[in-house]
C-alpha cells in the first residue's frame, strides 16, 4: 500500500510541475504575440471559474486566439477600461 502512495504522489508532484511551467510559458502581455496590436478579451465562463489566473484573448487584426496570463491591473502604468468584449458565442 505504501508503494502505491509514493506512486501516486509522484504522478500528483510531476503534474504540478507540468501545470506551473506550462503557466510560466502563457503571455503575460495584453498584446498579441504575432503582430503586437491590442488583443479583445473573449468572455468565457467556463475557463472564468475553472481557472482565473488565465484569460482568453483573440487578435482582431490577425485573428490569432489564445490563453494568456492574467495580467494585474494595478502597478506604475495607467489602465484603460476594456472597451470591446466579444462573447464566445458571437466568434466564428
Amino acid at each position: 500500500m505504501l508503494i502505491v502512495v509514493v506512486l501516486f504522489a509522484t504522478v500528483l508532484l510531476r503534474a504540478g510541475i507540468v501545470l506551473f511551467v506550462v503557466y510560466l510559458i502563457l503571455p503575460a502581455t495584453r498584446t498579441c504575440p504575432r503582430c503586437a496590436a491590442d488583443l479583445e478579451m473573449i468572455r468565457h465562463p467556463v475557463l472564468r471559474r475553472l481557472l482565473p489566473q488565465v484569460q482568453h484573448r483573440w487578435c482582431l487584426t490577425c485573428g490569432w486566439s489564445g490563453v494568456v496570463r492574467r495580467t494585474p491591473r494595478g502597478g506604475g502604468e495607467r489602465t484603460q477600461t476594456q472597451s470591446r468584449v466579444i462573447n464566445r458565442a458571437a466568434r466564428s
